[in-house]
């Protein structure tokens, strides 16, 4: 049998992807993409892919979807990063656990490297009930949920990951959580679990300090934040989904990047060019579990109670992962050649002072609620 390039089956995946057609999510959903509504298409295409679908589904031995009228709920977990992201380990540790412990009373699906959605457009698939589970990043929210937001206001650039911690996990934190339940109809299950600190990577040009990203062009994975950061620094933001990066990098629309260790690692991107890095923790980058409100409430108590009580049960070996998986990481960017500057907690602290001249007007843009911003601000001592 014939392998894609993450080593599916071509019929498996292209079976999964017919599936996606017939539980009536791209025939009924309407998406947002770039600020633009986008209708998929319906009609005779649709109808003979789902007949595809239910057919070729009938020789597959493990389904993707609830079959109609079974007992056992089937969660799907939709994540973007490649096999190779301590992220994607992480989450398949949680759901291998679940699966253990749910035997029978819940089927337990990890779909990775953007199979199902990308965390783009993930956020609203799990608020929609089209897929069970996510685990996207801080920088993904703030279009839905804006007080996520303020962990990436200048207040928290260049701070420890102690700091962040002790908001996040208290009662700010759980404060957001309930906002974002609130707001768009999900469930978090426990606390975040860590990417690590985000830096600045060079392309072609070395970025050793933030004057040489001027009027550069830079690639976030999303977050109106990071743009409006990076603009103050004086480059231009450039918003590329992960899947999109490599070929971005190949066709030198980019200058730099926004990223962490770990993720350019996970990708090999010095074969694409990039030469250079600013260790600069622009800000501390966490993924948020959410889970379909209307899937959540279908479960059972005891299911609800192991699902949470097995998340929080990875969240500390996850953080640790991700420590650790950065600083292998840095070590082998050095070994690959890749130019690392680290500024001085002084250099960083002057920077971050100097941001926070900007900072009213970035919560405003983002919409965030001054009064929480200054609890927030409170909270830190600034």
């Amino acid at each position: 049998m014939k392998l894609s390039s993450n080593g599916h089956p071509l019929a498996m995946r292209g079976i999964f992807i017919l599936r996606r057609c017939a539980d009536g999510r791209d025939d009924q959903a309407v998406r947002l993409e770039q600020g633009r509504e986008i209708r998929p298409r319906t009609g005779t295409a649709i109808r003979r892919l789902v007949a595809l679908a239910a057919a070729g589904l009938a020789l597959l031995s493990a389904p993707v979807a609830p079959a109609a009228g079974s007992a056992v709920p089937v969660m799907r977990i939709s994540t973007e990063n490649s096999a190779g992201h301590f992220q994607t380990r992480i989450v398949a540790r949680f759901a291998e656990r679940l699966r253990d412990r749910l035997a029978g009373q819940l089927m337990v699906e990890h779909r990775f490297d953007a199979e199902l959605y990308r965390d783009r457009e993930v956020i609203q698939a799990v608020s929609r009930g089209n897929v069970e589970m996510a685990v996207p990043g801080t920088w993904q929210f703030d279009r839905f949920e804006p007080s996520v937001g303020v962990f990436l206001l200048p207040m928290f650039y260049g701070r420890t990951s102690e700091v962040n911690y002790r908001l996040r996990d208290g009662p700010i934190g759980r404060e957001i959580n309930h906002r974002i339940e609130a707001h768009l109809g999900v469930s978090v299950p426990g606390r975040w679990i860590d990417l690590g600190y985000v830096h600045l990577y060079g392309v072609g040009a070395r970025i050793a300090a933030h004057d040489d990203i001027a009027g550069k062009r830079v690639r976030v994975a999303g977050g109106l934040a990071n743009v409006l950061r990076l603009e103050a620094f004086g480059a231009t933001p450039m918003t590329i989904p992960w899947p999109d990066l490599p070929e971005a990098l190949k066709k030198r629309r980019v200058d730099g990047i926004l990223t962490s260790n770990a993720t350019v690692v996970s990708a090999r991107l010095w074969d694409y060019g990039v030469n250079s890095t600013l260790q600069d923790q622009e800000y501390f980058a966490q993924y948020i579990p959410i889970i379909s409100e209307a899937f959540w409430r279908r479960l059972p108590e005891p299911v609800r109670t192991a699902i949470v009580e097995t998340w929080d049960g990875v969240v500390d070996e996850a953080r640790a992962t991700a420590a650790a998986a950065q600083d292998e990481a840095l070590a082998t960017l050095v070994a690959h050649g890749i130019t690392v500057s680290s500024p001085s907690p002084g250099t960083l602290a002057d920077r971050r002072h100097r941001l926070i001249r900007h900072q009213d007007a970035m919560a405003v843009r983002l919409g965030i609620d001054p009064a929480f911003v200054k609890r927030v601000s409170d909270a830190l001592g600034e």
